[in-house]
């Protein structure tokens, strides 16, 4: 009884604290600098923003040379410094690479995947690492990607917008590539199908969980881990439905599993299949020694990280390609010659333009809008600014991309002649100044076929449909780890003759 009497104060105590910080915020809205509250820190003013965290974001960093430090209330454990200067990110993710791991904190506010490769350190990750990158490059591996797209193209995503061009119907754009990349990823990862791409578009529980799951980690960033671990426990809120969503991924995983495991048994003397599952469950254990192929939770923690990555990235960046080319006729207009005039169907590499328009949406609109690292020791950054042993660092990608001082004065106008060289050829930027696909030693293993994917949705839709973004449709990000639209993109498809 005294426990729950005490539970019942501390309760009251931060319905009171947000109550305050209700009235106090007030004074400071508008205002891209916080001013620092006694005791409440910076809370009052971040309240408001929270809901436009990445617009926030631009205008704080611009107005503070790139770097700002956050100051939440005391001994919360919320302190946060927020950059986006390129010196700081090649220091963290390149030159100082292990000082930075994803630290204990990072580990905590993403317990959802467990051991998988986005959330594990040092040892771990370097096995992780080698062993992705034997997948990534396995030649078997990359044919069973371009057989499922292919095939997912052809018997999902087409007849689904045939129907909807004959039917007159709306469709929501970014619904139908989750489920295009939620099919395919699941194939190259599992093996297994769950054709979630069709006319009768049926439900998808992975994917709903996936999304509340993100959204919910997004809020625990600015909340005391104490807080959101007790309202997990009581069950309030996005936690409790953070904990509904996880059951829902841990059931799906368990049925795979178990699936390919009976699999396994039976296949004698036949090759292996060569999804990520199925290698991670033969993986060799002496050349890998922290990897445990005879463990359930362990390949549920690495398929789950894989997938989820998969499904998640790729289809924020093609829901945000797609908007933008509504809002840039012109551009379209260059892609499609660019289509009629050099597509190889063996070769997407001669899509120039193309390939500039997908990097200068996805420097608008990464998919992972912010990364989140931790120095294991103190440490002094390139803009001056001290980080202490186990401090939180967030690296505002959404930010980076709309920095002037970065970009130049065009930086927020969608440009992708940018990207072009003049000679005519594609033009690279670093990787601490574009971070799509992060930076350094975690650069992403999975770059080469998230273009691949991207292009063959591309140009089957742009070749073959236009479409029209329905008038009033209010486009807005959710608060969420992953870049996503708050109102989905609706839109009416017509076939081109």
């Amino acid at each position: 009884m005294a426990m729950i009497g005490l539970l019942e104060v501390f309760i009251a105590f931060l319905f009171f604290l947000v109550f305050q910080c209700y009235l106090l915020h007030k004074k400071s809205l508008g205002q891209p600098i916080l001013k620092n509250w006694p005791f409440l820190g910076m809370l009052p003013g971040m309240l408001p923003q929270i809901p436009r965290i990445y617009d926030w974001t631009v205008e704080v960093l611009e107005a503070t040379n790139l770097t700002f430090y956050f100051k939440g209330p005391w001994l919360s454990g919320t302190h946060m410094l927020f950059t986006a200067d390129p010196k700081n990110i090649h220091h963290i993710l390149s030159s100082n690479f292990g000082n930075y791991p994803k630290g204990p904190e990072f580990k905590k506010i993403f317990d959802v995947l467990g051991e998988g490769i986005l959330t594990v350190d040092h040892e771990m990750w370097e096995e992780l690492r080698k062993s992705n990158h034997t997948i990534f490059h396995n030649q078997d591996f990359e044919k069973l990607s371009l057989s499922s797209n292919t095939s997912k193209l052809k018997e999902g995503l087409v007849p689904f917008l045939d129907n909807a061009a004959h039917e007159n119907i709306t469709i929501d754009l970014q619904d139908v590539f989750q489920r295009f990349m939620f099919d395919t990823s699941s194939i190259l990862m599992t093996g297994f199908d769950p054709m979630s791409l069709s006319i009768d578009l049926p439900e998808v529980e992975f994917g709903e969980a996936a999304d509340t799951g993100e959204e919910a980690i997004y809020y625990r960033h600015f909340k005391p881990v104490t807080l959101w671990r007790l309202q997990n426990r009581m069950g309030i809120g996005l936690e409790r439905k953070m904990r509904t969503s996880l059951e829902t991924v841990n059931r799906m995983f368990a049925k795979i599993i178990s699936s390919k495991r009976k699999e396994e048994l039976s296949r004698g003397e036949k090759e292996p299949s060569t999804d990520a599952l199925t290698y991670y469950m033969n993986v060799d254990t002496t050349k890998y020694k922290l990897l445990k192929p005879n463990n359930d939770t362990f390949i549920r923690d690495v398929t789950f990280s894989l997938l989820l990555a998969g499904r998640d990235t790729t289809s924020s960046a093609l829901t945000w390609f797609f908007w933008l080319l509504s809002k840039h006729p012109q551009v379209m207009a260059k892609i499609r010659h660019e289509i009629k005039t050099k597509f190889d169907p063996t070769d997407l590499e001669k899509l120039v333009y193309l390939h500039a328009a997908l990097n200068e949406s996805m420097r608008l609109y990464p998919p992972l809008p912010f990364n989140h690292k931790s120095p294991a020791k103190q440490d002094e950054l390139p803009s001056g600014h001290r980080v202490e042993p186990d401090s939180k660092i967030v690296i505002c990608i959404y930010a980076l991309g709309r920095m002037k001082s970065v970009w130049g004065e065009d930086a927020l106008d969608f440009k992708p002649e940018r990207w072009i060289a003049e000679n005519g050829g594609f033009r690279s930027e670093p990787s601490y100044k574009f971070m799509a696909f992060n930076a350094g030693p975690r650069t992403c293993l999975g770059k080469h076929l998230a273009f691949l994917q991207m292009k063959i949705v591309a140009v089957e839709i742009i070749r073959n449909y236009d479409f029209k973004v329905i008038e009033g449709l209010k486009i807005e990000a959710i608060p969420s780890i992953v870049l996503r639209m708050k109102n989905g993109l609706k839109v009416k498809v017509t076939k081109k003759i």
